[in-house]
Protein backbone atom coordinates (compact mmCIF):
# COMPACT_ATOMS: atom_id res chain seq x y z
CA UNK A 1 0.00 0.00 0.00
CA UNK A 2 1.41 3.22 -0.88
CA UNK A 3 2.01 6.33 1.94
CA UNK A 4 -1.62 8.33 1.37
CA UNK A 5 -0.14 10.82 3.74
CA UNK A 6 2.87 11.62 1.97
CA UNK A 7 0.92 11.57 -1.55
CA UNK A 8 -1.18 13.61 -0.02
CA UNK A 9 1.34 16.55 1.09
CA UNK A 10 2.99 15.88 -2.50
CA UNK A 11 0.00 17.19 -4.12
CA UNK A 12 -0.95 19.90 -1.92
CA UNK A 13 2.87 21.12 -3.07
CA UNK A 14 1.68 21.10 -7.08
CA UNK A 15 -1.71 21.84 -6.54
CA UNK A 16 -1.76 24.69 -3.76
CA UNK A 17 -3.70 25.18 -0.69
CA UNK A 18 -6.78 25.31 -1.92
CA UNK A 19 -6.75 22.06 -3.66
CA UNK A 20 -9.02 19.56 -1.55
CA UNK A 21 -7.32 15.84 -1.19
CA UNK A 22 -10.55 13.44 -1.86
CA UNK A 23 -9.36 9.97 -1.95
CA UNK A 24 -7.36 6.92 -3.02
CA UNK A 25 -7.99 3.57 -3.90
CA UNK A 26 -6.79 0.80 -5.71
CA UNK A 27 -7.61 0.12 -8.71
CA UNK A 28 -6.09 -3.28 -9.15
CA UNK A 29 -3.04 -5.48 -9.90
CA UNK A 30 -1.16 -7.40 -12.28
CA UNK A 31 2.11 -9.07 -12.73
CA UNK A 32 4.75 -6.30 -12.52
CA UNK A 33 3.32 -4.29 -9.95
CA UNK A 34 -0.25 -2.37 -8.36
CA UNK A 35 -1.73 0.90 -9.82
CA UNK A 36 -3.85 3.51 -7.29
CA UNK A 37 -6.45 5.60 -7.83
CA UNK A 38 -6.09 9.48 -6.77
CA UNK A 39 -9.25 11.97 -7.13
CA UNK A 40 -7.98 15.90 -6.13
CA UNK A 41 -11.04 18.50 -5.82
CA UNK A 42 -9.52 21.51 -7.17
CA UNK A 43 -11.18 25.35 -7.84
CA UNK A 44 -10.84 24.17 -11.65
CA UNK A 45 -12.78 21.00 -10.63
CA UNK A 46 -11.69 17.65 -10.16
CA UNK A 47 -8.55 15.90 -11.36
CA UNK A 48 -7.69 12.49 -11.18
CA UNK A 49 -4.01 10.60 -11.57
CA UNK A 50 -3.27 7.18 -11.48
CA UNK A 51 0.01 6.30 -8.94
CA UNK A 52 1.39 2.65 -9.99
CA UNK A 53 4.08 0.93 -8.18
CA UNK A 54 6.50 -2.11 -9.16
CA UNK A 55 6.72 -5.13 -6.79
CA UNK A 56 10.35 -5.72 -5.53
CA UNK A 57 11.05 -9.13 -6.88
CA UNK A 58 11.68 -10.95 -10.23
CA UNK A 59 11.71 -9.31 -13.53
CA UNK A 60 14.66 -7.24 -12.69
CA UNK A 61 12.52 -5.24 -10.42
CA UNK A 62 14.37 -6.27 -7.60
CA UNK A 63 16.52 -3.13 -6.38
CA UNK A 64 15.21 0.39 -5.89
CA UNK A 65 17.60 1.51 -8.31
CA UNK A 66 15.74 -1.12 -11.04
CA UNK A 67 12.14 0.59 -10.25
CA UNK A 68 13.36 4.11 -10.82
CA UNK A 69 14.96 3.33 -14.06
CA UNK A 70 11.53 1.76 -15.39
CA UNK A 71 9.39 5.05 -14.26
CA UNK A 72 11.89 7.44 -15.46
CA UNK A 73 12.06 5.85 -18.56
CA UNK A 74 8.47 5.98 -18.69
CA UNK A 75 8.50 9.68 -18.01
CA UNK A 76 10.50 10.26 -20.88
CA UNK A 77 8.89 7.93 -23.52
CA UNK A 78 4.95 7.80 -22.79
CA UNK A 79 4.48 11.58 -23.93
CA UNK A 80 6.43 10.64 -27.59
CA UNK A 81 4.17 8.06 -28.54
CA UNK A 82 0.69 9.42 -30.40
CA UNK A 83 -2.42 8.68 -28.42
CA UNK A 84 -0.12 7.21 -25.16
CA UNK A 85 -1.07 8.22 -21.55
CA UNK A 86 1.22 10.69 -20.47
CA UNK A 87 3.29 10.71 -17.51
CA UNK A 88 3.36 13.81 -14.98
CA UNK A 89 6.26 13.00 -12.62
CA UNK A 90 8.35 10.02 -10.85
CA UNK A 91 8.12 9.87 -6.80
CA UNK A 92 10.63 8.21 -4.60
CA UNK A 93 9.15 7.54 -0.98
CA UNK A 94 11.97 8.47 0.99
CA UNK A 95 13.13 6.25 4.50
CA UNK A 96 10.69 8.83 6.20
CA UNK A 97 8.23 8.42 4.55
CA UNK A 98 8.44 11.19 2.82
CA UNK A 99 7.65 11.71 -1.07
CA UNK A 100 9.60 14.01 -3.32
CA UNK A 101 10.18 14.02 -6.86
CA UNK A 102 13.20 12.27 -9.44
CA UNK A 103 11.44 12.87 -12.58
CA UNK A 104 12.42 16.01 -15.25
CA UNK A 105 16.23 15.19 -14.94
CA UNK A 106 18.20 14.56 -18.43
CA UNK A 107 21.03 13.36 -16.75
CA UNK A 108 22.30 12.18 -13.19
CA UNK A 109 25.42 12.02 -11.61
CA UNK A 110 26.60 10.06 -8.56
CA UNK A 111 28.89 12.54 -5.48
CA UNK A 112 30.97 10.31 -3.53
CA UNK A 113 34.24 10.12 -1.16
CA UNK A 114 37.50 10.22 -2.87
CA UNK A 115 39.49 6.76 -2.77
CA UNK A 116 43.58 7.21 -1.62
CA UNK A 117 45.94 4.60 -3.09
CA UNK A 118 47.26 2.98 -5.81
CA UNK A 119 44.96 0.48 -7.40
CA UNK A 120 46.04 -3.36 -7.99
CA UNK A 121 46.42 -3.35 -11.65
CA UNK A 122 50.33 -1.70 -10.33
CA UNK A 123 51.37 -4.48 -8.61
CA UNK A 124 49.99 -7.11 -11.63
CA UNK A 125 52.51 -5.31 -13.89
CA UNK A 126 55.19 -5.48 -11.46
CA UNK A 127 54.94 -9.68 -11.33
CA UNK A 128 56.47 -9.81 -14.66
CA UNK A 129 59.51 -8.68 -13.60
CA UNK A 130 60.06 -10.82 -10.23
CA UNK A 131 60.89 -14.60 -10.21
CA UNK A 132 58.35 -14.99 -7.29
CA UNK A 133 56.26 -12.80 -4.80
CA UNK A 134 57.24 -10.82 -2.35
CA UNK A 135 56.09 -10.54 1.23
CA UNK A 136 54.28 -7.31 0.39
CA UNK A 137 52.22 -9.16 -3.04
CA UNK A 138 51.56 -12.46 -0.71
CA UNK A 139 49.66 -10.11 2.27
CA UNK A 140 47.60 -8.40 -0.60
CA UNK A 141 46.58 -11.95 -1.95
CA UNK A 142 45.28 -13.36 0.91
CA UNK A 143 43.70 -9.95 2.21
CA UNK A 144 41.68 -9.78 -0.90
CA UNK A 145 40.87 -13.73 -0.62
CA UNK A 146 39.92 -12.99 3.28
CA UNK A 147 37.78 -10.14 2.38
CA UNK A 148 35.39 -11.97 -0.25
CA UNK A 149 35.57 -14.69 1.43
CA UNK A 150 34.06 -12.75 4.84
CA UNK A 151 31.40 -10.89 2.48
CA UNK A 152 30.67 -13.93 0.90
CA UNK A 153 29.88 -15.55 4.14
CA UNK A 154 26.98 -13.64 4.09
CA UNK A 155 24.25 -15.20 2.25
CA UNK A 156 20.25 -14.28 1.48
CA UNK A 157 17.36 -17.22 0.19
CA UNK A 158 16.28 -15.98 -3.36
CA UNK A 159 16.53 -18.35 -6.33
CA UNK A 160 14.73 -15.21 -8.34
CA UNK A 161 18.25 -13.09 -7.65
CA UNK A 162 20.62 -15.98 -8.28
CA UNK A 163 19.36 -16.41 -11.28
CA UNK A 164 19.26 -12.88 -12.30
CA UNK A 165 22.70 -12.69 -11.55
CA UNK A 166 23.37 -15.54 -13.56
CA UNK A 167 21.06 -14.25 -16.44
CA UNK A 168 22.54 -10.57 -16.36
CA UNK A 169 26.38 -12.44 -16.24
CA UNK A 170 25.17 -13.57 -19.77
CA UNK A 171 22.89 -11.17 -21.37
CA UNK A 172 23.04 -8.15 -19.69
CA UNK A 173 24.54 -5.20 -21.48
CA UNK A 174 27.38 -4.53 -19.40
CA UNK A 175 28.14 -7.98 -19.39
CA UNK A 176 29.27 -11.33 -21.89
CA UNK A 177 26.60 -10.44 -24.65
CA UNK A 178 27.21 -6.82 -24.22
CA UNK A 179 30.95 -6.42 -24.04
CA UNK A 180 30.79 -8.73 -27.11
CA UNK A 181 29.01 -6.04 -28.86
CA UNK A 182 31.28 -3.50 -28.25
CA UNK A 183 34.06 -5.39 -30.41
CA UNK A 184 35.26 -3.81 -33.39
CA UNK A 185 34.88 -6.11 -36.42
CA UNK A 186 37.70 -8.36 -37.44
CA UNK A 187 38.19 -9.18 -33.89
CA UNK A 188 35.62 -12.02 -33.40
CA UNK A 189 33.54 -13.36 -35.55
CA UNK A 190 29.90 -13.68 -34.90
CA UNK A 191 29.35 -17.21 -34.91
CA UNK A 192 32.14 -17.65 -32.42
CA UNK A 193 30.62 -14.69 -30.07
CA UNK A 194 27.72 -16.88 -30.58
CA UNK A 195 28.89 -20.27 -30.05
CA UNK A 196 30.71 -18.94 -26.51
CA UNK A 197 27.21 -17.22 -25.55
CA UNK A 198 24.89 -20.58 -26.26
CA UNK A 199 27.74 -22.47 -24.11
CA UNK A 200 27.28 -19.89 -21.31
CA UNK A 201 23.22 -20.55 -21.01
CA UNK A 202 23.85 -24.08 -21.26
CA UNK A 203 25.55 -23.26 -18.49
CA UNK A 204 22.77 -21.42 -16.90
CA UNK A 205 20.65 -24.54 -16.94
CA UNK A 206 23.44 -26.15 -14.68
CA UNK A 207 23.42 -23.54 -11.96
CA UNK A 208 19.84 -22.76 -11.96
CA UNK A 209 19.16 -25.73 -9.09
CA UNK A 210 22.30 -23.89 -7.26
CA UNK A 211 20.59 -20.93 -6.53
CA UNK A 212 21.45 -21.11 -2.34
CA UNK A 213 24.69 -19.83 -3.46
CA UNK A 214 23.22 -16.40 -3.37
CA UNK A 215 25.05 -14.00 -1.10
CA UNK A 216 27.02 -10.74 -0.93
CA UNK A 217 29.12 -9.74 -3.38
CA UNK A 218 30.92 -6.45 -4.62
CA UNK A 219 30.22 -6.91 -8.31
CA UNK A 220 33.06 -6.02 -10.10
CA UNK A 221 35.61 -6.69 -7.55
CA UNK A 222 38.96 -6.10 -10.45
CA UNK A 223 42.19 -4.27 -10.01
CA UNK A 224 41.02 -0.99 -11.05
CA UNK A 225 38.27 -1.05 -8.09
CA UNK A 226 41.29 -2.04 -5.65
CA UNK A 227 42.92 0.66 -4.08
CA UNK A 228 45.81 -0.35 -1.77
CA UNK A 229 46.91 1.86 0.74
CA UNK A 230 49.23 -0.53 2.54
CA UNK A 231 49.83 -4.17 2.48
CA UNK A 232 46.69 -5.67 4.10
CA UNK A 233 44.61 -2.50 3.60
CA UNK A 234 42.47 -1.38 0.62
CA UNK A 235 39.59 0.17 -0.02
CA UNK A 236 37.39 -0.33 -2.86
CA UNK A 237 35.20 1.52 -5.62
CA UNK A 238 32.61 0.77 -7.91
CA UNK A 239 30.12 -2.05 -6.41
CA UNK A 240 28.14 -2.85 -9.61
CA UNK A 241 24.80 -4.47 -10.49
CA UNK A 242 23.32 -5.43 -7.08
CA UNK A 243 24.41 -6.43 -3.91
CA UNK A 244 23.36 -10.16 -4.27
CA UNK A 245 25.47 -12.68 -6.84
CA UNK A 246 27.22 -15.76 -6.94
CA UNK A 247 30.35 -15.84 -4.81
CA UNK A 248 32.35 -16.45 -8.62
CA UNK A 249 31.09 -13.32 -10.17
CA UNK A 250 34.22 -11.58 -7.51
CA UNK A 251 36.65 -14.59 -7.87
CA UNK A 252 36.44 -14.82 -11.28
CA UNK A 253 36.79 -10.61 -11.45
CA UNK A 254 39.79 -10.77 -9.80
CA UNK A 255 41.77 -14.11 -10.85
CA UNK A 256 40.85 -13.88 -14.16
CA UNK A 257 43.92 -10.78 -14.09
CA UNK A 258 46.57 -13.45 -13.17
CA UNK A 259 46.21 -15.61 -16.26
CA UNK A 260 45.58 -12.23 -18.33
CA UNK A 261 48.67 -10.88 -17.48
CA UNK A 262 50.62 -13.91 -17.52
CA UNK A 263 49.61 -14.65 -20.79
CA UNK A 264 50.81 -10.95 -22.26
CA UNK A 265 53.85 -11.25 -20.52
CA UNK A 266 54.39 -14.97 -21.07
CA UNK A 267 52.56 -16.58 -23.18
CA UNK A 268 50.93 -18.44 -20.26
CA UNK A 269 50.68 -19.11 -16.79
CA UNK A 270 54.02 -19.10 -15.04
CA UNK A 271 55.70 -17.47 -12.37
CA UNK A 272 53.97 -15.15 -9.39
CA UNK A 273 51.32 -14.80 -11.91
CA UNK A 274 51.13 -18.90 -11.30
CA UNK A 275 52.12 -18.70 -7.73
CA UNK A 276 49.17 -15.68 -6.81
CA UNK A 277 46.49 -17.52 -8.59
CA UNK A 278 47.02 -20.67 -6.58
CA UNK A 279 47.60 -18.65 -3.15
CA UNK A 280 44.29 -16.75 -3.92
CA UNK A 281 42.13 -19.97 -4.26
CA UNK A 282 44.38 -21.94 -1.67
CA UNK A 283 43.06 -19.17 1.12
CA UNK A 284 39.67 -18.10 -0.34
CA UNK A 285 38.80 -22.36 0.36
CA UNK A 286 40.60 -22.42 3.55
CA UNK A 287 38.26 -19.46 4.77
CA UNK A 288 35.52 -20.05 2.87
CA UNK A 289 34.93 -23.81 2.56
CA UNK A 290 33.49 -23.18 -0.76
CA UNK A 291 34.66 -26.23 -2.30
CA UNK A 292 31.68 -25.91 -4.84
CA UNK A 293 33.24 -22.96 -6.44
CA UNK A 294 35.24 -24.53 -9.35
CA UNK A 295 32.00 -26.22 -10.69
CA UNK A 296 30.03 -23.03 -10.96
CA UNK A 297 32.76 -20.47 -12.35
CA UNK A 298 33.02 -20.95 -16.06
CA UNK A 299 30.29 -18.77 -17.23
CA UNK A 300 31.72 -15.85 -15.40
CA UNK A 301 35.57 -16.75 -16.41
CA UNK A 302 33.69 -16.48 -20.04
CA UNK A 303 32.49 -12.75 -19.34
CA UNK A 304 35.38 -11.83 -17.63
CA UNK A 305 37.56 -13.06 -20.31
CA UNK A 306 35.53 -11.17 -22.73
CA UNK A 307 36.30 -8.40 -21.12
CA UNK A 308 40.28 -8.60 -21.01
CA UNK A 309 39.97 -9.82 -24.70
CA UNK A 310 38.39 -6.70 -25.86
CA UNK A 311 40.22 -4.34 -27.76
CA UNK A 312 38.69 -1.05 -26.75
CA UNK A 313 39.81 -2.16 -23.22
CA UNK A 314 43.09 -3.92 -23.47
CA UNK A 315 44.08 -2.11 -27.26
CA UNK A 316 47.54 -3.35 -26.63
CA UNK A 317 47.04 -7.31 -26.50
CA UNK A 318 48.40 -9.02 -29.84
CA UNK A 319 46.01 -11.34 -31.85
CA UNK A 320 47.92 -14.21 -31.11
CA UNK A 321 47.21 -13.28 -26.76
CA UNK A 322 43.74 -12.12 -27.45
CA UNK A 323 43.33 -16.08 -29.29
CA UNK A 324 44.77 -17.49 -26.22
CA UNK A 325 42.16 -15.80 -24.03
CA UNK A 326 39.33 -17.17 -26.22
CA UNK A 327 41.03 -20.68 -26.26
CA UNK A 328 40.95 -20.09 -22.16
CA UNK A 329 37.35 -19.04 -22.31
CA UNK A 330 35.96 -22.63 -24.37
CA UNK A 331 38.46 -24.44 -22.18
CA UNK A 332 37.08 -23.58 -19.10
CA UNK A 333 33.35 -23.49 -20.58
CA UNK A 334 34.12 -27.42 -22.06
CA UNK A 335 35.49 -28.60 -19.03
CA UNK A 336 32.84 -30.34 -16.55
CA UNK A 337 35.03 -28.42 -13.85
CA UNK A 338 37.66 -25.44 -13.65
CA UNK A 339 40.94 -26.80 -12.98
CA UNK A 340 44.27 -24.61 -11.63
CA UNK A 341 47.06 -27.10 -13.47
CA UNK A 342 44.77 -27.61 -16.92
CA UNK A 343 44.83 -23.64 -17.69
CA UNK A 344 47.79 -23.56 -19.55
CA UNK A 345 45.95 -26.56 -21.69
CA UNK A 346 43.31 -24.28 -22.02
CA UNK A 347 45.02 -21.44 -23.34
CA UNK A 348 46.84 -24.13 -25.59
CA UNK A 349 43.76 -25.59 -27.44
CA UNK A 350 40.55 -24.88 -25.60
CA UNK A 351 38.80 -28.03 -25.24
CA UNK A 352 38.61 -28.40 -29.03
CA UNK A 353 42.24 -28.10 -30.78
CA UNK A 354 43.77 -25.16 -32.04
CA UNK A 355 41.86 -22.77 -32.63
Amino acid sequence: MINEKSIKNYLSGIFGSEARYVHIEKLGAGVQGAGFLIEIQTPEGKRQYVIKGLFPEGLEHDYPADRAGVFLLDLDEFGRLPRHVRAVDVLSEMEDGSIKSIGGGREYYLLMERAEGRHYFHDLASFAGKEKLDTSDIIKVQSMASYLAKIHAVKKDSRHLHWRKVRDTIGHGECLMGVFDMYPDNTLSYSDMAEIEKKCVDWRARLKPKFRRLCQVHGDFHPGNIWFRGPGDFILLDRSRGPWGDAADDVTALTINYIFFSINHFGKLQGPYEEALRLFYDKYFNESGDMELFSVVAPFYAFRGAVVANPVFYAEVTRENRRKIFNFIHGVLDDERFHIEKVNEYIKTGAKGPR
